[in-house]
């Protein structure tokens, strides 16, 4: 069964993926920082979704779509176009690539995440084996 993008239940297969990934663990050890992905509209999809992603350590502390961002403080936000999170999921656009171009934005600590590329390709690696329907 493929899980909508974005959606609670994509978001928390994400997570579990995570959880299970050893080399996620071991490439995110000395991490701590969650994430808000923020889902913005475009020609493919009409609303603003934000995903919630708990990361500590090299594993998912939680995970869930979230109404808005009020009453979820993260230290980093990403944000981008539905296109653009389409391709990063796919695997056509480096998530770091994408943060350095500014088709991905951040509020956050670019330097702190510039530091930790190898616990991104792996966050990438684990959207790519959740069975994903995407709009459009």
């Amino acid at each position: 069964m493929n899980l909508p993008f974005p959606s609670d239940a994509w978001i928390k297969a994400l997570a579990e993926k995570l959880n299970v990934s050893a080399s996620y663990e071991r490439s995110a050890k000395s991490w701590e920082g969650d994430f808000t992905f923020v889902v913005e509209p475009d020609e493919d999809y009409d609303e603003t979704t934000y995903l919630y992603l708990g990361l500590y350590h090299g594993k998912s502390t939680g995970a869930e779509l979230l109404r808005d961002l009020d009453g979820k403080a993260v230290p980093y936000t990403i944000s981008a176009p539905y296109g653009t999170w389409r391709k990063v999921i796919e695997g056509k656009m480096d998530p770091i690539q994408g943060l350095m171009t500014r088709r991905l934005k951040l509020q956050g600590n670019m330097m702190m995440i510039m530091r930790y590329p190898k616990a991104a390709q792996e966050i990438i690696a684990c959207t790519k084996v959740i069975p994903t329907e995407f709009a459009g």
